[in-house]
């Protein structure tokens, strides 16, 4: 076929191959999208289209490819060249960092690397290097915003902590996003107020909840003196007037700002200027945090150095990021907001001061934490016995703290019907169940109707003259004991149903007879968690020379941190007994002149400790109507003792089990006034069971002049 033939029908191509070749190069040079550059053999450009939009190829004409996009890993990039020229394949989609000449900021390009073969085929000398260059700065710029974004939600929301909400939100903004990050609140926010509506007046004080900064300036700010330190979180500064960081809480309009020497605001704000110019901040963006038109606080934005400036793009982000760190740190200050009113109540619920017992010495530690349902108690029993008790309802806020004032309350109550701890434990597990069942019987759309309830107690009971502690536990740890001489000591309590439990196996009870002096520790469960925790206690409990004070407060010190974070309870008690000159007790006959016998003995005994003359008859009247009544219905033995203390207690022990009741004599009977008359002498009188009989007991009051026994010998 002729060229005339071809030129005429056959639609082919005029000219030969190398006018198609031509052809080709000077089509793809000129309407290419994407950036072409021939490289000789030294690596330099010696034909190029525009590389990139708004450059001008003959600038880049005899230079490396490296030093005309003044690359940032220049070795790097030209070692990947060479391996290709060398025929070790062609480099794909190869990520480069660098400058233009004129276009302002860091840039990145995806680099392709094609080896030009000679005539001789890819075994000869290679004549050059194609490199198809495309600039994916604002594509890189997308993905970087979109990852900020996407970190944000993922990290934000996770904790009901708004410290720990801003640092959040910080970390995730540095240093994807910005340089610089600083999370301001409103100081009343931080303290459980409703955050005020905006706009914000001047001199509203913001607290940094919140500050991140990336590694290339984090160096700057540890050691820029003042400005440094505003950094650091905690710091509360006023808003200033007329600047961007006012104006944004004024219309609650995000703000972006460039930074320069020519920027007029930074005189009415010299701290903040002084700030900017150590860290090198050349851009800023000022957002504020909003939630239905309250403002919660400030969010502060900045690029430092060689980074490319903000632009409203990244505004746009800035102000999606901002409404979801809003959004948590509303609920962290709601959530905050309903545990300190929780932690109030559970500190109003709980001993206001320690109380004086007759022969124990106590102290405690309440760790505040998520926990508002922790208690601890000291409950003076009668014949100098003191009752020990910690407990803890599980869960968080005002619904825990309020069912363990519930269950505080009652145990108190019984124990001052003197049961044993198992029998009060089980009464208290009878009033959980009633608590669970009122719960259950809300209505579905009470959010409390589905909630689970849990709860634990020990309780236990000091008896300083047989020197026995008594211990039952409902779903509790048990206390952990040591002895003076820093040995611990075994107490084997089996282990009850938890008070909410639908468990019904009964409680039983572990005696111990400890030495003057020994060490008990009753703990909520947090406080025994970990390895060797309840080593660890022990081990300081041994400490010789420490208070209980301080003893407490070393265990504190030696607590995971998890665990000052959850809150917990300990009751420390150490052990004594009672001065014999402060005891007088005497073995009766059963005899109808026993009465008369044992007001004899009261004054006398009475009298030798110094009471009054009011207080000598009241007590004769009151031992005469026990005795008589334990005579006449009671079984041997009988005994009688007296103890003196912050009060004076009278107890008639007699081996019979039946209880006496108080009952209101009318005119004409001829008895039944006995009790009603010790009630009315008496400030507190009961009665108490035991293997042996009964106890009938007394306590009356004393003139602050006639407490000279108060306390006894520990």
């Amino acid at each position: 076929m002729s060229d005339a033939e071809t030129a005429a029908g056959t639609g082919a191509p005029r000219g030969g191959p190398d006018q198609l070749d031509e052809a080709l190069l000077a089509t793809l040079f000129t309407q290419s999208a994407v950036g072409l550059g021939v490289l000789d053999p030294q690596l330099r450009l010696v034909r190029a289209n525009s590389l990139v939009e708004g450059e001008d190829v003959g600038e880049y004409i005899g230079h490396r490819f490296t030093e005309a996009f003044r690359l940032d890993d220049p070795d790097g990039t030209e070692q990947l060249m060479k391996r290709v020229l060398a025929g070790e394949g062609a480099a794909r989609d190869h990520l480069v960092r660098g400058r233009l000449r004129r276009i302002p900021g860091d840039r990145e390009f995806l680099v392709s690397v094609y080896r030009l073969d000679g005539p001789g085929g890819p075994g000869a000398p290679a004549l050059g290097l194609l490199a198809a260059v495309v600039d994916v700065t604002e594509r890189q710029r997308a993905r970087a915003r979109n990852a900020a974004l996407a970190a944000v939600r993922d990290a934000v929301g996770g904790s009901l902590d708004v410290a720990a909400t801003c640092r959040s939100f910080a970390d995730a903004l540095v240093p994807g996003f910005a340089d610089l990050a600083v999370v301001e609140v409103v100081d009343d926010v931080l303290r459980g107020a409703d955050p005020p509506v905006g706009p914000l007046p001047p001199g509203t004080p913001l607290r940094r909840a919140a500050s991140g900064r990336c590694d290339a300036f984090r160096d700057t700010a540890e050691g820029a003196g003042e400005g440094g330190a505003r950094e650091r979180s905690g710091v509360t500064r006023r808003l200033a007037a007329r600047t961007p960081y006012a104006l944004a809480t004024t219309d609650l309009r995000a703000r972006l700002v460039p930074l320069g020497s020519d920027n007029p605001w930074p005189a009415t704000d010299p701290d903040g200027a002084r700030a900017v110019a150590e860290t090198g901040a050349h851009s800023l963006i000022v957002v504020p945090l909003t939630l239905r038109g309250a403002v919660l606080g400030l969010v502060s934005l900045y690029r430092c150095g060689a980074a490319e400036p903000f632009d409203e793009d990244d505004v746009s982000l800035a102000v999606s990021a901002a409404t979801r760190a809003a959004l948590g740190i509303d609920n962290a200050r709601r959530y905050e907001r309903e545990h300190i009113i929780a932690s109030t109540v559970q500190r109003r619920l709980l001993p206001q001061a320690e109380r004086q017992q007759a022969a124990v010495d106590t102290a405690h530690v309440l760790l505040p934490g998520r926990d508002s349902g922790c208690w601890f108690d000291t409950i003076a029993l009668s014949g100098a016995r003191t009752a020990l008790v910690v407990g803890g309802v599980a869960g968080e806020g005002l619904q825990s703290a309020i069912a363990m004032g519930q269950l505080r309350t009652v145990i108190q109550a019984l124990a001052g019907l003197d049961l044993e701890p198992e029998e009060v434990l089980a009464r208290l597990k009878d009033t959980a169940d009633r608590l669970a069942d009122e719960r259950a019987a809300l209505p579905p759309a009470d959010a409390l109707q589905s909630e689970p309830m849990s709860a634990g107690c020990v309780y236990g009971v000091y008896d300083p003259f047989t020197r026995t502690c008594t211990v039952a536990r409902a779903g509790h740890p048990a206390p952990l004991i040591v002895g003076p001489d820093g040995r611990a000591v075994a107490l084997d309590v089996p282990e009850g149903p938890g008070l909410f439990s639908t468990d019904s196996a009964l409680f039983a009870p572990a005696t111990v007879t400890l030495e003057v002096g020994s060490l008990l520790a009753f703990c909520t469960a947090e406080l025994l968690s970990g390895d060797r925790a309840a080593e660890r206690i022990t081990e300081t409990l041994a400490r010789p020379g420490r208070s209980l004070q301080q003893l407490g407060d070393d265990i504190v010190y030696a607590l995971p941190d998890d665990t000052r974070s959850a809150g917990a309870a300990l009751l420390l008690a150490r052990t004594g007994t009672v001065s014999d000159h402060l005891v007088a007790t005497w073995d009766l006959a059963q005899d109808p002149t026993t009465p008369a016998t044992a007001r004899v003995l009261v004054r006398d005994r009475l009298q030798g400790w110094g009471l009054g003359e009011d207080t000598v008859e009241a007590t004769e009247l009151i031992v005469s109507e026990l005795v008589t009544n334990a005579v006449r219905y009671g079984t041997p033995p009988l005994r009688l003792r007296l103890l003196l203390d912050s009060t004076l207690t009278c107890e008639v022990h007699d081996g019979s089990t039946a209880s006496p009741h108080l009952r209101h004599a009318r005119t004409v009977d001829e008895g039944g006034r006995g009790l009603f008359i010790v009630s009315r002498l008496a400030s507190h009188w009961g009665a108490r069971h035991g293997p042996d009989g009964k106890v009938l007991w007394t306590e009356q009051d004393l003139p602050e002049d006639e407490r000279n026994g108060a306390g006894g010998e520990r």
